[in-house]
């Protein structure tokens, strides 16, 4: 354990802000995310952040991994409060309920993840770290609303598990991709050199380069409804 990662139980909590709590702690550390990116997060500024010693943080997160941990609990977290605020969707002319429940939360998580995209690596990242029983309670949360909306559906346990490998696979795959920088120069006015396609070599990547304006534009949430609705009919079209 390094210096800044050593424990102390009895360094003030009480910031600029006031005393701490685990929700303001998580709150900072997502808003420093959002603002200068994951390598900016240590225990040390986030303690200059809110006005404390870096050790105060150690109660509310036990090390960098667990701070990680707390960032994806606190997208989750609101997901949930997307989730709960959100009207209840309206099934189209023959599409079944929980199908439309499924693309709702599609459509919530895709707006949490582009409000937060310097946060999203972290979605791939620690559910590879950390095993399932141990993930933060919202993210466990979400495991059950999907599976038990699947379940919901008529489908069995190996249908259920499929589908829900599937659709976490698309949806994170498919904000993955939204969120990949494409834009070399922000300030050049010509598309071409704007993603910098004056890099790319016309021989050896002819088809990239002729493809990559098209690339740089969003897919946007139609683009994630219509991926989820083919993925959803390859599980219940008959066979």
């Amino acid at each position: 354990m390094t210096e800044e990662e050593r424990p102390a139980r009895r360094a003030s909590d009480r910031g600029r802000y006031g005393r701490l709590s685990r929700e303001r702690v998580l709150a900072s550390a997502l808003e420093l995310v959002d603002q200068e990116g994951l390598s900016a997060l240590s225990m040390r500024r986030l303690g200059s952040e809110l006005g404390v010693e870096a050790m105060a943080l150690y109660r509310y997160a036990a090390s960098k991994d667990a701070l990680l941990d707390g960032l994806v609990e606190a997208l989750y977290l609101e997901l949930e409060e997307k989730l709960g605020v959100a009207p209840e969707p309206e099934p189209a002319a023959g599409e079944p309920d929980w199908r439309a429940r499924l693309h709702r939360i599609a459509r919530a998580m895709y707006e949490v993840c582009l409000a937060h995209p310097r946060a999203v690596p972290l979605l791939a990242t620690r559910m590879l770290a950390v095993p399932l029983a141990r993930r933060p309670g919202a993210v466990l949360r979400d495991h059950e609303r999907v599976l038990a909306l699947l379940r919901s559906a008529g489908f069995d346990e190996t249908h259920t598990s499929a589908v829900f490998r599937a659709f976490s696979a698309w949806l994170l795959g498919y904000v993955s991709v939204e969120l990949q920088p494409m834009v070399d120069n922000p300030d050049e006015p010509d598309p071409a050199f704007r993603l910098g396609l004056h890099h790319l070599s016309p021989r050896e990547l002819p088809t990239l380069r002729e493809i990559a304006p098209s690339l740089a534009e969003r897919g946007g949430p139609e683009g994630l409804a219509a991926g989820l609705d083919a993925l959803l009919d390859r599980f219940t079209r008959p066979d």
